[in-house]
């Protein structure tokens, strides 16, 4: 049973007009989960891709909008969203008209200043297949992912780290210049000095409450292993023993004696933009990139779930989650407690998947979507 203090937010339709491979589609969604169900190539994953732009960002392909565009269309796109009753029947929308660079975003047909509005009425987290190298791959995916994380239950953190990005790119290009204005540069470092220490505690601060949530659940029997976090950077160390106020003052310092070496190198090479999210086992003790594939997707799928359960208690709305192929990497056992495991949230759950099978032991309120390019079928109609 789903935990009554949370909101149970869930899309009961979906409309699209030329979003990638969809001319129009308006389908009816109102299920707690929802699988598609179509052969590669079919859209499956643009459907979950739609549903992922209700929050900051450029969704989980992370593409640019001109992109979603369907190639045959106009040049831009729309999407809505409907909620149900417990959210005020509101539809949310957003899109992007023809030779436009930025979308924009609406709340019952009323515009908003960005998406991050958005987060009154919904957030959602996902887990698609260009997740499963994050163990093993480069230290700048962990850290998306962990901003990611940070987004669902802080929106102002996008703007935050949008922010902290422009302002290493404003003193790297001053540092280029020949010669750069001291005074300038100065000013600018105290702006990178203050939006990093934002940057780095509130990455701390969400590592944390993920730790503590995830210790306090731990299950050994669990199919889905414990996953023990940590966030190494030489800022992260500061912010763990000093005032917040001084570590500013000690990165900004340490930026204007690595001007010389920043410089040769075309960017800065201290800052919150080198840290790492470290990962282990926490019953084996052992790297997470140093388990078995099977595993690593299992400590994945934990800590999603983990994060979903984050998001629901510290907004009070269980989030959407999105799983993309993600039933074809579990057993059955596994698949169950998935579900489980999310209907104790109260999440709405969108799943893709190619072969029907694996969606056979859906709960009996599911809904299964079949998906042609282009079309989605559900309770045996076209949408």
């Amino acid at each position: 049973m789903s935990d009554p203090s949370f909101a149970p937010r869930r899309v009961t339709r979906l409309a699209l007009t030329d979003f990638r491979s969809y001319p129009a589609l308006d389908l009816a969604l109102d299920a707690p989960v929802v699988a598609f169900v179509g052969e590669n190539g079919a859209g499956k994953t643009n459907l979950l891709e739609a549903l992922s732009l209700f929050t900051p960002g450029r969704g989980l392909r992370r593409a640019p909008f001109a992109d979603m565009a369907r190639t045959e269309g106009s040049g831009g796109f729309a999407v809505s969203v409907t909620l149900d009753a417990a959210t005020g029947d509101a539809r949310l929308g957003t899109g992007l008209e023809p030779a436009a660079s930025a979308r924009k975003c609406r709340i019952d047909g009323a515009p908003v200043s960005s998406p991050a509005a958005f987060a009154e009425y919904l957030r959602v987290v996902w887990l698609t297949p260009a997740l499963d190298g994050l163990f093993t791959g480069a230290a700048g995916d962990r850290r998306r992912f962990l901003d990611r994380m940070v987004l669902a239950i802080d929106p102002a953190h996008g703007t935050r780290t949008n922010a902290f990005e422009r302002a290493l790119a404003s003193r790297n290009r001053v540092l280029q210049e020949q010669p750069f204005d001291s005074r300038w540069l100065d000013s600018i470092e105290q702006e990178v000095a203050e939006l990093a220490v934002a940057v780095a505690a509130a990455r701390l601060e969400a590592v944390a409450r993920l730790s503590a949530l995830i210790e306090a659940g731990h299950d050994r029997a669990s199919p889905f292993p414990a996953a023990r976090c940590a966030l190494e950077g030489a800022m992260e160390r500061d912010l763990a023993m000093i005032p917040a106020v001084d570590v500013e003052d000690r990165f900004r310092r340490l930026l204007r004696e690595s001007r010389a070496r920043d410089r040769a190198a075309g960017r800065a090479l201290n800052g919150p933009q080198t840290s790492d999210l470290v990962v282990h086992h926490a019953d084996k003790g052992i790297p997470a990139a140093r388990s078995s594939t099977g595993e690593q997707k299992a400590l994945l799928i934990g800590l999603v779930l983990a994060h979903a359960r984050l998001v629901a208690r510290m907004s009070a709305i269980a989030p959407l989650v999105l799983l993309d192929e993600v039933a074809a990497h579990l057993d059955p056992r596994r698949r169950e407690a998935l579900f489980g495991a999310l209907a104790g949230i109260g999440s709405q759950v969108f799943m893709t998947g190619a072969d029907p099978a694996l969606f056979a032991d859906l709960p009996a309120a599911a809904l299964t979507c079949v998906v042609t390019p282009g079309h989605a079928i559900q309770d045996g109609w076209p949408g």
